[in-house]
């Protein structure tokens, strides 16, 4: 059994719920820091970035965070939550929780009236994903370290770095659940290897 966790400052927090439900995975609505310390894997939902990263600091979540994240535990951010992850934003002098070696452009695709919904391949995820873009941020550069795993027009829309996963759009907002199944299988995963060094230690 996985213990995987959404965020609820801000966001589609029930969407990334329902995405996230699978037989072996107990999903938390996270509100406290406390809560932290039983997850194996974490969501940071769609929103407004800015917003969130006041939440955040408000509700002391910023080192518990990152803690959570240099444990090597999984982490999927969609949309806001890829900018949060992001070590550095196009024409900002600091990232927020620089998590992912990525430069990231908020609201590079306009506004509210140039939402758009399409399908995409997804490396290791599938193809025709359906993916919803709302003011998504693009990802502009990588680090050699970083894994590319879909793109847009040319653009880079989602990627990994080991057991960080982001995406520029809101595959919660779909009956498509194939992108969120790949991220419990990615805690399965991690806690496996968890379980196992701890067994030979």
């Amino acid at each position: 059994m996985v213990k995987i966790g959404v965020l609820a400052l801000q966001g589609a927090v029930q969407e990334h719920v329902k995405s996230l439900k699978a037989p072996d995975a107990e999903i938390v609505i996270v509100k406290r820091v406390d809560q932290l310390d039983d997850l194996d894997g974490l969501v940071f939902p769609g929103g407004e970035s800015t917003t969130m990263r006041r939440l955040v600091d408000k509700y002391d979540f910023f080192e518990p965070l990152q803690t959570f994240a240099q444990a090597k535990k999984p982490i999927f951010g969609t949309c806001a939550g890829l900018i949060l992850m992001a070590n550095h934003i196009v024409h900002e002098t600091t990232g927020h929780l620089q998590m992912v070696n990525m430069d990231v452009e908020r609201n590079a695709f306009g506004r509210q009236r140039e939402s758009f919904e399409t399908q995409l391949s997804v490396k290791g995820v599938g193809e025709d994903v359906e993916a919803v873009f709302i003011r998504a941020p693009l990802i502009k550069n990588v680090g050699e370290d970083v894994d590319v795993l879909a793109t847009y027009d040319g653009e880079i829309v989602a990627a990994c770095q080991g057991h960080l996963l982001a995406c520029s759009f809101h595959p919660e907002l779909t009956d498509d659940t194939r992108f969120h199944q790949y991220f419990v299988q990615m805690v399965r995963e991690s806690k496996e290897t968890a379980d196992d060094t701890m067994a030979v230690t």
